[in-house]
């Protein structure tokens, strides 16, 4: 198979190009095959191929910019160059842009593979149904918001006439199938990055890192963080550092700058900045609690996962989606209120008091993490396509007898 993949791509900053990057690493490793085409965003430095392939060949066209109103031009041109077997679009609503009109026309490429009888999987990160506009920073004015879910259900049609709409959370396949009459929706789960050796659950000397990992400044937020953890200090005695792993989400730039400013009398919190993939495994297994500072959640959560697979203690807030996959995929940790600072250090508290506790919780993220390696996701893409395939060749052959009687 000829697969081309329209995504963003590391060193872009665009959302999901973490997931691409091991979407991509763990397809070159089928030896179903023979090439991936990278249909990706314009980015100043050299895509990130530095993982170990199995012979297939990797082909690069960046022929797509965040806003641009081309997008649907440029990369529909480079599918009919590059002539792919199967396309797979990795996708959010917001992934083209955050203008309406630029977002609406990247999303119409599902139709243009379909119009062009190219096999294609959507694979649908996050569902318009499932997001707190208010929470998730988009708007509060309930006008607006049901002017936002009129375009999420337009935009949701639209991708819906792909071959196969591919989610990560059962609840959407419910919702999907209800609400817009349809049977081209599956459940195929979010997956774990890597799969490290299990660790062995200690934590380094010295202070215990409670770390957040993420783009942050709409829905996640890390104030609430920094003054739980200064109250489980003032409770406990403990010697506790706050990490703040990653940037600012591209809708709010300066917020962690911000944040710097206010908190500057508070000791020992680290803000990072961007992660570079190798410095991931560094940042969760320095870490001895992982923390969801989120007041919403607008799809499955990929830190969720990475701290599974490092063996982590996490927090987490008591909605959405991250409950969903607690109850669906057996990860478990503590739960918190998000509008309480005393809940989150309380949830805190308990698990970094406990060590037994903390190892405990850990593990079983480990199990949780273990059940559903990129390995194991990637296979479920690739029998998904041979059925789409199947499913065309068949109709083919069917046209085919008719015409001929």
């Amino acid at each position: 198979m000829k697969l081309a993949i329209v995504t963003a791509y590391p060193p872009s900053k665009v959302t999901l190009n973490e997931y691409a990057y091991h979407l991509v690493k763990h397809f070159s490793q089928k030896s179903d095959i023979s090439e991936i085409i990278l249909l990706t965003d314009k980015t100043e430095g050299e895509k990130d191929l530095n993982f170990e392939k199995s012979g297939c060949k990797i082909t690069v066209k960046e022929c797509w910019s965040f806003n641009s109103y081309k997008n649907i031009y440029s990369v529909t041109k480079a599918i009919r160059k590059t002539k792919p077997d199967s396309v797979l679009f990795n996708l959010q609503f917001m992934k083209f842009g955050d203008k309406k009109v630029a977002a609406a026309l990247g999303l119409m490429l599902p139709l243009v593979c379909k119009l062009k009888r190219i096999p294609n999987i959507v694979l649908l990160h996050n569902i318009m149904e499932e997001v707190d506009l208010d929470s998730a920073g988009f708007t509060s004015n309930k006008l607006l918001q049901k002017i936002y879910g009129f375009i999420g259900s337009t935009l949701t049609r639209l991708i819906l006439q792909a071959d196969t709409i591919a989610v990560t959370i059962q609840k959407y396949v419910d919702v999907l199938e209800a609400k817009y009459n349809v049977n081209n929706v599956k459940l195929i789960p979010h997956g774990t990055f890597e799969i490290p050796e299990e660790p062995d659950y200690d934590i380094a000397e010295g202070p215990m890192q409670i770390m957040a990992f993420g783009k942050f400044g709409t829905y996640k937020k890390v104030e609430g963080m920094i003054e739980a953890v200064e109250k489980v200090r003032a409770s406990t005695g403990l010697d506790l550092e706050v990490v703040i792993a990653g940037t600012d989400n591209p809708n709010v730039p300066g917020y962690l700058q911000g944040v710097k400013e206010t908190y500057k009398h508070v000791p020992q919190v680290r803000f990072t900045g961007y992660v570079e993939e190798e410095e991931v495994p560094v940042l969760f297994n320095e870490s001895a609690v992982v923390v969801f500072p989120y007041t919403a959640t607008t799809g499955s959560s990929g830190v969720l996962h990475q701290a599974g697979s490092y063996g982590k203690a996490v927090v987490m807030p008591d909605l959405g989606d991250l409950a969903l996959l607690v109850k669906d995929e057996g990860y478990k940790g503590e739960f918190f209120d998000p509008t309480s600072v005393r809940d989150l250090a309380t949830a805190i508290e308990r698990i970094v008091s406990n060590k037994d506790y903390r190892i405990s919780l850990g593990k079983a993220n480990y199990r949780a993490a273990t059940a559903h390696p990129m390995s194991q996701i990637t296979d479920m893409y690739l029998d998904t396509f041979k059925s789409i395939i199947s499913g065309n060749n068949s109709e083919e052959f069917m046209n085919t007898e008719e015409a001929i009687v």
